[in-house]
């Protein structure tokens, strides 16, 4: 394609852009659609992005009408979707942006309706699905003008974003780019809807940002539980889901011990104090869960616990040392029995949070195939003697559940 150049049939640009679209659709190569410029009766649109996806095995074309305050999401069939794109240009939207790995087409009319085909280069679809591989940072995996951004407080009333929210900013769009990241390996279908359980939702930041990826960026259906102790935020986040709505989202009060879901696809504790965060990874094993992403702090049971063995001493007389010691083996223990539970287990920084100053994740994406792990138990076992660990909260919740094979 052209830098830039206007189609030698201008009076067809329409119809020339329609079967583009349509040729896009059935050849699998449409990245993103976009009509703008809104000009019908109803003035909180702003606009309809349109992506493709499979419902059921059958290829549809997912519409997010974007509205000023809330997004209607419709999955219609290639056929009708293209039908309602055929009508809505130009009588409802005088712009329409195709993307695809070529490039961009836009079409737009004249204020007399006149159409207007013009082309541009590949970069612009690259930017547009959001691939470039040049500057990472800027990449986003949800869009600032989001509703529930600017209902949570991180976007005024113009979708910009607050600057002193810009940290709550990068963490939720890192956190939904470790998820998306997990997902992708997960033993789980593209068409199957995803029960999520947030411990510890807070203000419900990252349970509205879940949410919200998973229905309007995915187009999957997900039933999202925010699980908070504080009544006052629980019922804050209710009302703004129910204010947005965000069908499928629901907050309740109480916490890892008191809610226990009986099946899950994805379980999240971040800031989990203590042993929360081993009754968290236990909800998630024992819901037999996809993907576990925590974010552990207060580490605090194994330290009066761990001897330091005679080598180490020297640098362990030191209680900061010994502190960071004894959080490096109780995270490290956890993600050894998840290893044993037959979840790939990664421990790596994350972006720290409001609540402290700990920047570790632990995230264990279920394996499709669990081989023989009496190797790791021995080396569990080893680990814990050179410590004189007695005792790992986990460990005792998985083995009085049954759930530590081989142990």
């Amino acid at each position: 394609m052209s830098a830039s150049s206007s189609a030698p049939a201008a009076l067809d640009a329409r119809s020339q852009f329609l079967d583009l679209l349509n040729a896009t659709l059935h050849g699998n190569t449409l990245v993103k659609l976009v009509l703008a410029r809104h000009v019908g009766a109803d003035q909180t649109l702003q606009r309809i992005i349109a992506k493709p996806l499979q419902v059921k095995g059958q290829p549809c074309l997912s519409l997010v009408y974007r509205h000023q305050t809330r997004d209607i999401t419709r999955n219609l069939p290639l056929e009708q979707a293209q039908t309602l794109v055929a009508e809505l240009l130009p009588a409802s939207f005088r712009n329409a942006h195709l993307f695809d790995a070529d490039g961009e087409v836009q079409l737009t009319f004249s204020k007399k309706g006149k159409p207007m085909l013009q082309r541009h280069g590949a970069q612009a679809a690259r930017e547009a699905a959001g691939s470039s591989g040049h500057d990472r940072e800027k990449k986003r995996y949800l869009e600032l003008s989001r509703p529930f951004l600017r209902d949570l407080g991180v976007t005024d009333a113009q979708g910009a974003l607050i600057p002193s929210m810009s940290r709550k900013w990068k963490q939720i769009n890192k956190f939904i780019e470790v998820f998306d990241h997990a997902l992708a390996s997960a033993p789980v279908t593209a068409q199957q809807a995803l029960r999520v359980a947030d411990f510890g939702s807070g203000k419900g930041y990252l349970t509205f940002a879940m949410h919200d990826y998973l229905r309007n960026n995915l187009g999957r259906e997900a039933e999202v539980t925010g699980v908070e102790l504080r009544q006052d935020m629980v019922d804050l986040c209710n009302a703004a889901a129910s204010r947005l709505a965000h069908p499928g989202l629901v907050f309740q009060c109480g916490d890892v011990r008191s809610v226990v879901p009986e099946a899950i696809e994805v379980m999240i504790a971040l800031h989990a104090c203590d042993i929360a965060t081993d009754y968290a990874i236990h909800t998630g094993i024992r819901c037999n869960a996809a993907i576990i992403m925590c974010s552990p702090c207060c580490h605090k049971q194994i330290r009066p616990q761990l001897h330091s063995p005679g080598l180490l001493q020297p640098m362990l007389q030191y209680g900061l040392h010994l502190g960071q010691q004894a959080e490096m083996l109780t995270d490290s223990l956890r993600a050894l029995y998840l290893e044993a539970c037959g979840y790939e287990t990664k421990v790596f920084e994350f972006i720290s949070l409001e609540h402290t100053n700990k920047n570790k994740m632990i995230l264990a994406v279920k394996r499709r195939q669990v081989g023989d792990n009496t190797a790791l138990l021995e080396k569990i076992a080893q680990l814990k003697a050179f410590y004189g660990v007695q005792e790992h909260c986990l460990e005792t919740l998985l083995r009085a559940d049954g759930l530590l094979p081989g142990a």
